[in-house]
């Protein structure tokens, strides 16, 4: 099933592809987040527990609330940007395994306490965010990732509702202004952190 990606797919979405730190106005809309999703849920989570959530803020007023909740010149990037996103876990993912899960009958009783659950929620919605930046570079977005923010007030903010879920990190989204693009940082090479047994 796997094809080996052309050099120019590889750049896009990892070797030039850059963290973005301004953008260049051009506008993100309701059709670019609903095709970058559709991308995202295709990756492959534990189980398909799909156990991240998403909240995009295209409005001034949403961004200003996450801007609000976060620390040093993220803020500011946040509402200079056309796009922002929360994206968060859901400890109680397993409520919908019956239907994501369906040839499993008793996955949903899987993950009886909420610490085996947070292992769960966390680890696969960072996956699913990872697949959310992998996403948007590869249909020619620019994502920002961050992790400098309060999270209690993040997720008082947009997830209220929603007493089960909590966020993991957030992230602008756009078309980058190179000229906000930081010089890359060291990469290292294969010996030094990795082993073959």
């Amino acid at each position: 099933m796997a094809k080996l990606l052309d050099d120019a797919a590889l750049d896009t979405i990892f070797r030039t592809a850059r963290t973005a730190n301004g953008y260049n106005g051009d506008p993100v809309t309701e059709a670019d987040i609903r095709a970058i999703y559709d991308l995202v849920k295709m990756g492959p989570t534990s189980a398909n527990q799909q156990s991240g959530r998403f909240v995009w803020l295209l409005s001034a007023e949403g961004k200003e609330k996450l801007a609000a909740a976060s620390s040093g010149t993220n803020g500011a990037k946040i509402r200079a940007a056309p796009a922002a996103v929360v994206i968060g876990y859901d400890l109680a993912f397993n409520e919908h395994l019956p239907w994501l899960f369906p040839h499993a009958p008793t996955a949903k009783d899987w993950f009886p306490d909420e610490a085996v659950r947070f292992d769960h929620a966390f680890r696969n919605s960072s996956l699913q965010g990872a697949y959310f930046i992998i996403a948007a570079r590869a249909l020619g977005f620019d994502v920002g990732p961050m992790s400098g923010f309060d999270h209690d007030k993040v997720d008082a903010a947009f997830f209220a509702d929603q007493p089960n879920v909590k966020s993991n990190f957030i992230a602008t989204l756009g078309h980058a202004d190179p000229s906000t693009i930081f010089e890359r940082l060291p990469r290292p090479e294969f010996e030094q952190f990795n082993t073959v047994a």
